[in-house]
């Protein structure tokens, strides 16, 4: 694989682009600084295919990124694949109002193919290729520059490594059947709702008790303000005001702004500057929500009750059973609240009861529900059993 040198110039990165164009696949990663922003600062990114890898410097001066995001959020027949990579996603949605597509990622294709439900990149890059990686440019402060050619270098390990894992990955979900196991994960990380933020919804990320209408206008109405100011100064929601202030505000609302100087989270400063007037002004504007804006209630659970807490156990151990049958990631198969909602009484609407899911453990589960399976142990290891049904109805006769 050829390395390319740093791409810091327009001329450089069209050339590498024109490389790439044809490739099946290309491996991406990103370096960013986020701590003290709202919006993460991209400081580098790195790009590699089976033959050619670069690292392209969105900070050179006067640098145009396009003929990259265009490959990246525009090119259906080459796949992106990343590792955990819904961070780089979100940089690339920031930049383009698009999410690339399609996409591969290498930690959810862990999953299908071992036990590891969030294996890091140097653990995956030690399993499939027995490299140990020198992690000690990792925390590096990637703005500052000239970058250096040890940071450099193992900024562009992240792609060649994952270029060079993605076809041995794919080779074995072909090989064992899995891969259509991961198209809905795929499509979950790539849909852009996940990185669009409505001021005016942002709110749904607030934890608060109560669900009075009056409450949640001013929380809806707070929120929204927070957002905007934090956009417009480019700093963290917390460095505004704190999740917690808000649904403290939302709650309590003060009479006038000399009370800001009073609220637990919120400076003596706030009952007199420009950021809490703003903040009193949202407050007076709020309106109570609409019954069409209410939020659901949260579901109570199923009502197992004990007997039926004891079948949702059992079920978490079928799966913990099956999974290591298949050397999987329990998670991908199915989750907790889906196995309680099974154990209730629920059989629609649980995705473990369709597709693939079913196939390789729902039907079990039901079963077991249904009393057609249990647990034996053979040779010291537990194992899963279907019960006779005729045997079972003569022993309760």
């Amino acid at each position: 694989m050829q390395v390319h040198p740093l791409i810091d110039t327009n001329s450089a990165l069209i050339e590498f682009c024109d490389l790439i164009k044809d490739s099946d696949f290309i491996a991406v990663d990103t370096e960013f600084m986020r701590e003290n922003t709202f919006w993460p600062e991209l400081c580098l990114i790195q790009v590699a295919d089976s033959d050619h890898a670069a690292a392209i410097d969105p900070m050179a001066s006067g640098i145009d990124l396009k003929p990259l995001l265009d490959l990246l959020v525009d090119k259906e027949d080459m796949l992106k694949v990343f590792h955990a990579g819904g961070q780089d996603v979100e940089i690339i949605f920031n930049l383009t109002g698009k999410t690339p597509h399609p996409i591969f990622d290498t930690q959810i294709g862990q999953m299908a193919l071992g036990q590891a439900e969030q294996v890091g990149y140097s653990n995956l890059v030690e399993a499939w290729l027995g490299v140990q990686l020198d992690k000690g440019a990792r925390f590096t402060d990637w703005s500052r520059r000239p970058l250096d050619k040890r940071q450099i270098d193992y900024a562009i390990g992240d792609v060649t490594h994952l270029a060079e894992i993605f076809p041995m990955m794919l080779d074995k979900l072909v090989k064992t059947g899995r891969g259509h196991w991961l198209d809905e994960e795929m499509e979950k990380l790539a849909d852009p709702a996940n990185y669009s933020i409505d001021p005016d919804r942002a709110w749904q990320r607030i934890k608060i008790p109560s669900r009075k209408p009056d409450v949640l206008g001013r929380l809806r109405a707070l929120a929204a303000w927070r957002e905007r100011e934090a956009r417009t100064k480019n700093l963290p929601r917390g460095r505004i005001v704190k999740d917690e202030t808000l649904a403290d505000l939302a709650a309590h609302p003060p009479k006038d702004q000399d009370g800001l100087g009073r609220v637990r989270g919120l400076s003596a400063t706030w009952k007199g500057n420009d950021i809490g007037a703003r903040l009193m002004e949202a407050l007076t504007n709020a309106k109570p929500l609409g019954k069409d804006d209410m939020p659901d209630r949260a579901p109570r659970g199923p009502g197992l009750g004990k007997e039926g807490a004891l079948v949702a156990d059992l079920l978490k151990l079928l799966l913990k059973i099956r999974a290591r049958e298949l050397n999987v990631a329990a998670r991908l198969i199915a989750r907790s609240d889906d196995l309680e909602a099974l154990a209730a009484g629920t059989r629609k609407g649980i995705a473990m009861m369709e597709g693939w899911r079913y196939d390789v453990f729902g039907h079990a589960a039901l079963d077991l529900v249904e009393g057609r399976m249990g647990f034996a142990v053979k040779n010291g290891k537990l194992l899963m059993s279907e019960i006779d049904a005729a045997a079972a109805a003569a022993d309760e006769g």
